[in-house]
């Protein structure tokens, strides 16, 4: 059996940031915890699964003693805002409502949708929902995530494809994927597609070169692990 580690879980704390960014004391961390896990379910259903379908990649926690601050990053900031920023003040408002407490939004755009793995295993599994050629939307998608400047791409798309009787797995990989190297920066994504003739799972590794010092993501942050670093050779 092959045992794979989760490609960010491998990098967190080292090269990538934690997600979830706070301290609490043993009695509310388990609460605190779920509290989480419930903000990005619902900011993911909110956004994602129904109008406006942001294109939300990641969603970032931070916590104070007084103040939850959600980072939202997007390739479509514009829709996640709203006209006058209508759309951010009621997800504020809701999210307020959900958790009890004062809570800030703040909207990253994400520059390149194409090098993000999570929208690109998303964008696969809204077209394979759609019946398109499952092989098509593959060679197209990675051979795009290329010209976009990946140094490598790995899709893996797994279950009933083309509504075959038994599940198989696709797998195809174009450039390098050095995954087993902290210092590549390895970005990886997970999708669901739930066809009329079952669950179809779709994963994408996106090798976007190794770690500089000033990450092109980074996030403006002064929460203690809120900013992934370059890992020095030794």
């Amino acid at each position: 059996m092959g045992q794979k580690v989760h490609p960010y879980g491998f990098r967190v704390g080292i090269t990538e940031v934690h997600k979830s960014r706070w301290y609490a004391p043993k009695a509310l961390y388990g609460s605190l915890l779920v509290e989480d896990f419930k903000i990005r379910e619902f900011v993911d259903k909110r956004l994602n699964r129904t109008p406006p379908f942001a294109a939300v990649s990641d969603i970032h926690i931070e916590r104070t003693r007084t103040e939850l601050k959600v980072i939202i990053k997007t390739a479509r900031p514009g829709l996640v805002i709203g006209p006058k920023g209508a759309e951010v003040d009621r997800l504020t408002q809701e999210l307020q409502y959900m958790t009890g407490r004062s809570v800030s939004l703040s909207i990253v755009e994400i520059k390149n949708p194409d090098m993000d793995a999570q929208l690109v295993a998303e964008g696969i599994a809204e077209q394979l929902k759609k019946r398109a050629s499952y092989r098509r939307i593959v060679k197209m998608r990675a051979e795009g995530t290329m010209q976009a400047g990946a140094q490598g791409v790995r899709l893996l798309l797994a279950g009933r494809l083309g509504g075959a009787e038994m599940s198989r797995r696709l797998d195809t990989r174009l450039g390098s994927m050095p995954l087993s190297s902290l210092q590549a920066h390895i970005d990886y994504g997970f999708a669901q597609s739930f066809t009329t003739y079952g669950t179809i799972g779709v994963k994408c590794w996106v090798y976007k070169g190794e770690y500089s010092e000033s990450g092109e993501d980074d996030i403006e942050t002064t929460a203690a692990g809120g900013r992934a670093r370059a890992r020095g050779r030794r």
